[in-house]
């Protein structure tokens, strides 16, 4: 927590810069004459809007790639996968229902699986293939082989889908010694980044497409540019080309072919592998516009450009946290504290604004210990993760479960009161105690007792996950294998 708070510190002191900033901009922009204002709108575009433009989108495709990131880092470190292939890959249904109900649940494009010791590329319909290092279409795996990195972000025709251009994320998988066995993940359409580009061009009318390296239009949103128009053959843009794909970034202007000026924004996106160009036409966005209206404008920018790149510096620093950060606990799948913390900073300041009931639930596996000593710490581990899955299928998407520590397991329930969060627990309560854990053929019984503490406004997590372990105390104390209630803060 103290790092959280150390940003939290800082964040408010940039937005006390940030008022000051469009207070002294609104007072000096008072004083400024036609002329000035002219040439001001003329560097913003340059210098400002067109740069802000490219930046907005690039965070939100990034943005939009972090969760299949996670998807597919979970994936990666799924226990079922790994066993499956290292018990040999012998029911390739399994696999298949595997894939497929991942591509389900989290509205994937595609979701995939290809063996190092086999070969075989599997997906959620079946076998799709036997890979080849002398198939060009199957460069990208071994390319994913040889990485340093746990991922890699790329744009492909997807075979098992007619060859529709889609996002993947390709992660490498491990064994439990950590040897490498294969690579999974998911695929995304490029359609939402189709999307995402037509919502901007309407937004801030201007032209918006991608370019690969070959230089030829490959995504466009309603633009009138076509796909695969080379622009070498362009007229002004195309003598610069070469320049502007080799500086990967920066502001150019040009003539098109009515003579008119194009201000053109480039920036080189590596996840992938294109350029993003922006537009706007200079004499456009200039002529007929009075001085009060200028003016006007170019507040709003200034005023866009501080709030976007603040939310952008705030954006990058989020993505780099959840990246650097081991989000999942390996042994059960669920979340680890490391990730919870950071999501529950977001939830409470999503609570202040809009108070909904929330409730905590700290569960822990009765006489765990016996199940150790007595069936071995392997049956331990194969009974917790068990609980952790049947929790999870009885749960809500919305709902969060943590492996908080040992066989202690937190679960926040949203939008969800006391008394629901009463029934919910008993529910699982009885879901757990009422079906045996079977282990090397053998079935162990389990029970689980549960502290229950709904959530205070104005309380910190800590003291509200504190209170559900004295309720979790006090049902312990009371013989097990039953539900408490926390005292109130």
């Amino acid at each position: 927590m103290p790092p959280y708070r150390h940003r939290l510190f800082n964040h408010s002191r940039l937005l006390l810069i940030l008022g000051l900033l469009l207070t002294v901009g609104f007072l000096v922009t008072s004083f400024i004459s036609y002329e000035v204002s002219k040439r001001s709108i003329l560097e913003a575009i340059v210098e400002q809007s067109l740069p802000l433009t490219s930046s907005n989108i690039y965070s939100e495709i990034q943005k939009d790639l972090v969760r299949p990131v996670l998807i597919s880092s979970t994936m990666a470190h799924d226990t079922f996968l790994r066993r499956w292939v290292l018990q040999g890959e012998a029911d390739v249904e399994e696999m298949t229902h595997y894939l497929r109900e991942v591509r389900q649940r989290y509205g994937a494009f595609a979701s995939f699986f290809v063996s190092e010791r086999s070969g075989i590329y599997y997906t959620g319909d079946g076998v799709l293939k036997q890979i080849s290092p002398d198939e060009p279409r199957d460069a990208w795996y071994y390319r994913t082989r040889a990485l340093t990195e746990d991922y890699e972000i790329n744009v492909d025709p997807d075979l098992a889908n007619q060859d529709a251009l889609t996002i993947f994320i390709n992660y490498r998988v491990y064994d439990f010694d950590g040897n490498y066995i294969g690579a999974t993940g998911i695929g995304l359409t490029v359609d939402a980044v189709r999307r995402l580009v037509t919502e901007h061009q309407q937004r801030f009318n201007r032209k918006i497409y991608f370019v690969n390296k070959a230089g030829k239009v490959v995504l466009v949103g309603n633009s009138t540019k076509a796909l695969n128009v080379d622009l070498h053959d362009g007229a002004g843009i195309g003598p610069q080309l070469e320049h502007i794909l080799a500086a990967e970034s920066g502001s150019y202007q040009y003539a098109d072919a009515d003579g008119n000026t194009q201000i053109l924004q480039v920036n080189y996106l590596p996840e992938l592998k294109w350029y993003l160009f922006v537009e706007q036409g200079q004499d456009a966005a200039l002529d007929g516009i009075q001085r009060t209206l200028w003016i006007n404008i170019l507040i709003s920018l200034l005023i866009t450009a501080v709030v976007i790149s603040l939310a952008h510096v705030a954006l990058r620093n989020y993505q780099h946290r959840i990246e650097e950060m081991a989000t999942i606990d390996k042994l059960t799948g669920l979340l680890n504290r490391n990730a919870f913390t950071m999501l529950m900073k977001k939830l409470l300041a999503d609570h202040k604004r809009d108070p909904q009931p929330m409730a905590f639930l700290l569960a822990d596996i009765d006489f765990f210990k016996q199940i150790n000593d007595r069936h071995g710490h392997m049956a331990g581990d194969e009974v917790l993760a068990g609980i952790a899955k049947r929790l999870l299928d009885a749960l809500r998407e919305s709902d969060l479960v943590v492996r908080w520590g040992g066989e202690e397991l937190l679960i926040l329930l949203r939008h969800c009161d006391l008394s629901e969060a009463l029934r919910i627990a008993e529910s699982l309560r009885r879901g757990i105690g009422e079906e045996a854990f079977a282990v090397n053929g053998q079935a162990i019984p389990v029970t689980i007792s549960i502290g229950v503490a709904a959530y205070h406004a104005g309380e910190t997590t800590e003291q509200a996950v504190s209170r559900a372990d004295a309720a979790l105390y006090q049902a312990k104390n009371a013989g097990r294998n039953r539900v408490c209630v926390a005292p109130e803060a």
